[in-house]
């Protein structure tokens, strides 16, 4: 599970790059996955989180 928020699911999303001449490249969207340290029921726990997810965290706090 490398590129999966723990919190929400979000995962590798696939679409196409358009050159100039409209000609279309597959391509991988990956979210921005961060590592966190966040303490879950009294226990400091390392986790990776999209960058939405670290927001409305810190927004709770």
């Amino acid at each position: 599970m490398a590129r999966k928020c723990e919190i929400c699911g979000k995962g590798p999303q696939f679409g196409n790059r358009v050159s100039h001449s409209n000609r279309k490249t597959r391509h991988k969207f990956n979210p921005n996955i961060q590592s966190v340290r966040i303490e879950i029921n009294g226990v400091s726990r390392k986790v990776k989180i999209c960058t939405s997810c670290l927001r409305s965290l810190k927004k709770s706090v």
